[in-house]
């Protein structure tokens, strides 16, 4: 929903961004493997808890995924391998965050909860994302859902920074599945009518 309606609000800015990225010779699969790799850092230190600094980190983390695009787009690069390896890593860095978060919670003496809630949110991230590939795989536009990976993103750099993390990660459990359900009914719905 973010990712659908915000992106005319940051277009200008990324496009200055990408030309002086260009300029400077970065290509677009580099981006992603510099995000990727500034994730892996976030995730080392969210595993050890401190999950502010980890959260104003993911920030810097997130850009790199539009920033790709971004300059592949500017420099006319964009390629069938770069969109697979962005989608590809994207599902990479959202795991290894929340597998860092599991990681930490799992020694805490009240963590047992949070646990569950980040293994059905890391389920949930992965399903929605299968359900787009597999509809896509038999010509089937799927792109529907209220909670992709951008709104998931926002509001867990909210709960880290603020640290209301329980309630965020609850929105997070219930939302991230409820969007695969909803494409999986947006399939069946298109396909009941022929669509």
């Amino acid at each position: 929903m973010i990712s659908k309606y915000g992106r005319g609000w940051i277009a200008a800015p990324l496009g200055h961004i990408a030309g002086w990225l260009e300029a400077a010779g970065i290509s677009p699969n580099a981006l992603t493997l510099i995000g990727f790799g500034l994730t892996l850092v976030v995730a080392s230190i969210l595993a050890t808890g401190n999950l502010f600094w980890g959260g104003i980190l993911l920030i810097f983390a997130a850009l790199f995924d539009t920033l790709d695009g971004a300059v592949a787009r500017h420099a006319g690069k964009t390629t069938v391998f770069g969109a697979f390896l962005d989608s590809v890593m994207d599902r990479f860095s959202e795991a290894v965050t929340l597998i860092a978060l599991i990681y930490y919670y799992s020694f805490q003496p009240d963590g047992q909860w949070p646990v569950i809630l980040l293994a059905l949110t890391i389920v949930g991230s992965l399903m929605v994302s299968y359900t787009r590939a597999r509809a896509e795989a038999v010509n089937i536009e799927c792109k529907e859902g209220f909670f992709q990976r951008t709104e998931r993103i926002i509001v867990l750099i909210l709960g880290l920074v603020t640290g209301w993390m329980l309630p965020v990660l609850i929105i997070l459990a219930i939302f991230t599945n409820l969007t695969a359900v909803q494409r999986i009914w947006d399939v069946y719905r298109k396909t009941a009518t022929g669509a």
